[in-house]
């Protein structure tokens, strides 16, 4: 009897390390990393050299905080700008990868089961291969004379493309915001795919055999049955392209130009070019809050939600 308690006091413990573990990695890997950078943001550079928030001089505890770099934010048009912008492309972005991801994923999951892997290894492959390369290759192939940019040519794209503002001039593709959405896109489509696939590929095709009897029209059974059940399949791929997209700076770099400014690329100038660490340090605290404060919120409303359903 007591070796069977101690065997189940074991399990216990075991349990909770292991339930443990992802509230250490984030610990260890988010917060900590995150108030070593809230605490530059407000503290005072002295060469290279930070002040202490805290001071204990005499038996007085000081606290010194420096917070003018937060005001300076909301005062200075660029950077508001700057967010938005990065907002911009991130959404538009995480949008075309949802076009073009989700009837993938659907061919993916529908497909015969021999041939799901090789399916699955195509969308895996651009990962064997080094993340910069893939996209410098894409400045090869959208200069004067590159082979994608010659077929959009003769497809008479630019023209198009020139109409809806996405390129400053016919023929001109590179450093114009159609280069950084195609690029982000190029490199962040596997992660909407995957999670969709793994989403549609669990799905219950029952439920859409109950939909046909009832009448409904494949059309209709995909938009009233599939899309919903993705649901979590799509909200899941969205913060995956959304979130790496808002602060992305190797695309925008490369692929980028003056019209493309992102928040990425100012927090490299503030930290590198312009050596101020705590104003860096402050747009990069600014940008975590605009993406955790607005997830936060949705999960606690996905959570609410999933206690009301019966």
């Amino acid at each position: 009897m007591n070796a069977a308690r101690a065997v189940l006091a074991w399990l216990s413990r075991g349990r909770t390390a292991v339930i443990g573990m992802p509230y250490l990695w984030l610990l260890v890997f988010f917060l900590l990393p995150f108030l070593i950078v809230l605490k530059i943001s407000v503290s005072e550079m002295e060469g290279v050299v930070f002040k202490d928030v805290l001071s204990f001089t005499d038996g007085v505890l000081a606290l010194s905080v420096k917070l003018s770099n937060y005001v300076f934010i909301t005062q200075d048009d660029l950077y508001f700008k700057t967010y938005l912008s990065s907002i911009k492309y991130a959404a538009v972005t995480t949008v075309l990868c949802l076009a073009i991801g989700y009837p993938f994923a659907y061919f993916m999951a529908r497909a015969r089961a021999t041939i799901q892997p090789a399916l699955l290894m195509l969308v895996m492959l651009p990962f064997w291969t080094s993340f910069l390369l893939r996209v410098y290759a894409w400045k090869g192939l959208l200069t004067e004379h590159g082979w994608v940019s010659e077929l959009l040519i003769a497809l008479r794209v630019d023209e198009l493309l020139l109409a809806a503002g996405v390129i400053a001039t016919q023929g001109k593709f590179m450093n114009t915001p159609f280069s950084l959405v195609l690029g982000m896109v190029y490199t962040y489509l596997p992660f909407m795919v995957l999670p969709l696939y793994g989403n549609l590929a669990k799905m219950d095709l029952r439920l859409l055999e109950a939909a046909a009897d009832l009448g409904a029209t494949p059309w209709v059974a995909f938009w009233k049955v599939t899309v919903p059940l993705s649901k979590a399949g799509i909200i899941a791929g969205s913060m995956l392209v959304f979130i790496p997209c808002i602060g992305e700076f190797v695309i925008p770099e490369l692929l980028g130009g003056p019209q493309t400014l992102m928040i990425g690329r100012v927090l490299w100038d503030e930290f590198f070019s312009n050596n101020d660490w705590p104003m860096a340090s402050t747009v990069a605290v600014v940008m975590i809050l605009l993406i955790i404060v607005p997830l936060a919120i949705f999960n606690r409303y996905q959570a609410q939600a999933q206690e009301r359903r019966p």
